[in-house]
């Protein structure tokens, strides 16, 4: 049995994304209220797994989670991408007349405004989960609240659902990572079959020091999926460069990484795995 690591309450998101990944395994989840917590516990413990998102095609990078994956010491064994659906549920006796406050994470909260503007009688209150404001409502017995979750975790809580699919846009994906102690990673994901990698560096404040790097992974037919800066705190204007590379050959990979080494600093490899290959389609 697979112990699995994930910010949230059962019904959340991470939940569905961990079983999805892991479909046809036992897995044990792990919830923890924080994404510190969530490395905490891989460091305490070695063989547990940690599934964290990264990445959303709405609400963009999640980019604490950037600076947790680059300090936690854990790497990346894989990916994977969730559709995300939103639902407004209640207590069974509450109704539309009776909702004062919707409760929920707020990227949620952002991904469901125009939801939201059209009920400007209900007060949008940030929760740390989904799934979790469904529980806490749940539990507590909260008339006048709703909350916005899966609908899965609606009907786990016993919440009457008053509305489904109402996040703005329906191609709504958010990105997961599936991340563990460096000596569990052969054990998680065949290293034969990788062909991405994310890495992180930062460069000499000089004149075209990014785009010799580029240069470099052009010349290696390496593909850059994504490029994420973060500003280096008291370094003004220094920024620590995240980049996702998807390559064919792991060989022409390896030497890329060889190639650009001498122009980085700090260059550190957060992982290399197999892309989830699913096409952005609800």
């Amino acid at each position: 049995m697979k112990r699995i690591a994930i910010q949230g309450s059962i019904g959340s998101f991470h939940d569905i994304a961990a079983h999805q990944y892991f479909k046809d395994e036992q897995i044990q989840l792990i919830c923890c209220s924080t994404f510190e917590q969530v490395f905490e516990n891989i460091k305490h413990d070695p063989t547990v797994i940690g599934m964290l998102a990264i990445e959303n095609t709405i609400a963009g990078s999640l980019l604490h989670n950037y600076e947790l994956l680059r300090d936690s010491g854990t790497t990346i064994v894989g990916e994977h991408k969730l559709h995300i659906e939103h639902s407004i549920c209640c207590l069974p006796e509450d109704s539309w007349e009776t909702i004062t406050e919707v409760h929920s994470h707020p990227v949620a909260l952002m991904q469901c405004r125009g939801f939201l503007a059209g009920h400007p009688e209900m007060k949008a209150v940030e929760a740390q989960d989904t799934a979790g404001a469904a529980k806490f409502i749940s539990e507590n017995k909260c008339k006048g609240w709703a909350a916005i979750c899966n609908a899965n975790a609606a009907r786990l809580y016993g919440m009457k659902i008053l509305q489904e699919s109402i996040e703005d846009n329906k191609h709504n994906f958010t990105r997961f990572l599936v991340v563990s102690n460096p000596n569990k990673a052969d054990f998680l994901r065949p290293l034969e079959q990788t062909n991405k990698a994310s890495i992180v560096f930062s460069l000499p404040h000089e004149e075209g020091s990014l785009s010799q790097v580029l240069s470099i992974f052009s010349f290696y037919k390496i593909n850059l999926t994504k490029i994420q800066s973060l500003p280096i705190i008291g370094h003004e204007w220094e920024y620590m460069f995240y980049v996702d590379l998807a390559f064919n050959r792991l060989t022409r990979y390896r030497q890329s990484i060889d190639a650009i080494m001498p122009l980085t600093k700090e260059l550190k490899i957060l992982g290399e795995y197999q892309d989830d290959g699913k096409q952005p389609k609800p």
